[in-house]
């Protein structure tokens, strides 16, 4: 037996590292995070997104269709014409809005299970789609009411703008294009400012189990100090993927221009716009729609990634990532959740040690004693008197006292120490008399 503990392997690394993150490692690890788990991170991702996508057109182009067929047999200006175009704009309202809601559910799944497969890539963990979703089904109708809340603000405040924008126009006329402009530019800090207080409302709602106004408020404490960082990961996400769709989108359109040209040398217009419909449409489409989804999953990976380091300077996440992964590498099973171990604690400030100066603590040098000064005696003076002797303690001999020892008083100038012929060894016969 010995004493020394056994070995156990270094740590698995996770895609960040367990302690608070700067800017550039949120913003690369958030597109490095993509190679970790590629099935769900895109594959998942990617099919949810197309079969949304394949969804709101499918129906789209099906009540298109049945409403211009029907329309097709009416004559235009007659009543029943009149009716057919009036139910026909409304059913299309209605299921435009069903289908937004739709999409803004698929989305919100995708969304999610990003948020739960970061959480679990940070401490170097990769589950399955099954796991994830049996995880993310508690809270998914949480993030789904959130993103409906949202999307009816939004909606809200479109409807106040154009209401404003109306009411100018009646009253001031073209003008009021001036003052509408200058509102629309005020709104986009405002709206830069919101959507960055409320970044981390998804993940607190996913990671945390949080209801919709409590993630609203803990997103609201939690970036603070971080407001810049969440800020300028969003923009600069959101401005790389939006270059590249243009950069994507150009070329492609210029393309079309020029085998439109070459195919249609005479200016057939049916083949020109078959070519443009094939090309631009189709093609363009297919691809932003894959830099699209990119574009979510990166995103919803960076807020994740800023929720994990706020939680780690205001709350000490990275002390409990730490002991979990320790714990769960040397062989310990039924571990609890690090996330939801210390939802809420307050660490101290941190201020760093005063280092103590070694002259500070050395002892003070003791005051030089004053110089002893005696008054001069002039010469043939008598000497001065004595002065008058201190008594000793009881006990003690006085000098030029008579002594007393065990053998009666001792002669005066006796001292009281036997000589070397009294001194008798130990054991020795007693002295005679």
């Amino acid at each position: 037996m010995t004493a020394y503990p056994s070995w156990t392997p270094a740590s698995r690394p996770g895609i960040v590292p367990l302690q608070p993150l700067g800017f550039g490692t949120v913003l690369g690890r958030s597109f490095t995070a993509l190679r970790h788990n590629p099935r769900v991170l895109l594959g998942f991702a990617m099919g949810v997104q197309l079969l949304a996508v394949l969804i709101v057109a499918g129906a789209g182009l099906g009540l298109g269709m049945l409403t211009f067929s029907r329309l097709a047999s009416l004559q235009p200006g007659s009543e029943d014409f009149e009716a057919v175009m009036t139910g026909s704009t409304a059913l299309m309202i209605v299921m435009g809005i069903v289908l937004s809601v739709a999409s803004t559910a698929l989305t919100v799944v995708v969304q999610a299970v990003v948020v739960l497969e970061v959480t679990h890539a940070v401490v170097a963990e990769k589950l399955t789609v099954r796991q994830l979703w049996r995880q993310v089904r508690p809270a998914l109708w949480r993030l789904i009411g959130y993103s409906l809340l949202l999307l009816a603000v939004i909606v809200v405040a479109v409807v106040i703008a154009a209401a404003v924008f109306f009411a100018l126009s009646v009253a001031i006329g073209p003008a009021a294009i001036v003052p509408v402009l200058l509102l629309v530019i005020a709104t986009i800090p405002l709206w830069l400012w919101l959507s960055t207080k409320l970044m981390l409302v998804p993940a607190v709602i996913v990671v945390e189990g949080a209801g919709i106004r409590a993630a609203i408020a803990r997103s609201w404490r939690l970036i603070r100090g971080r407001f810049w960082v969440g800020l300028g990961v969003t923009v600069v996400v959101s401005l790389v993927f939006g270059t590249l769709a243009q950069v994507v989108s150009l070329p492609l359109t210029f393309a079309a221009l020029g085998i439109s040209t070459a195919l249609s040398p005479t200016g057939d217009p049916e083949v020109g716009a078959f070519v443009t419909l094939v090309i631009v449409t189709l093609i363009t489409y297919a691809l932003t729609f894959v830099i699209q989804s990119i574009s979510l999953v990166v995103l919803a990976t960076a807020t994740t990634l800023v929720y994990v380091d706020c939680r780690m300077r205001h709350e000490g996440l990275d002390l409990d990532l730490l002991a979990y992964v320790e714990r769960r590498d040397a062989g310990e099973t039924g571990l609890a959740d690090p996330y939801l171990l210390h939802i809420g604690r307050s660490l101290p400030r941190w201020a760093p040690p005063v280092a103590a100066s070694p002259y500070a603590a050395a002892a003070a040098p003791a005051p030089p004693s004053p110089p002893v000064t005696r008054a001069p005696v002039p010469f043939g003076a008598p000497p001065p008197a004595p002065a008058a002797p201190v008594p000793a303690p009881a006990g003690v001999p006085t000098p030029g006292a008579p002594q007393t020892t065990d053998r009666g008083p001792a002669a005066p100038g006796q001292a009281d120490t036997p000589s070397a012929t009294q001194w008798t060894a130990p054991g020795a016969p007693a002295e005679r008399p």
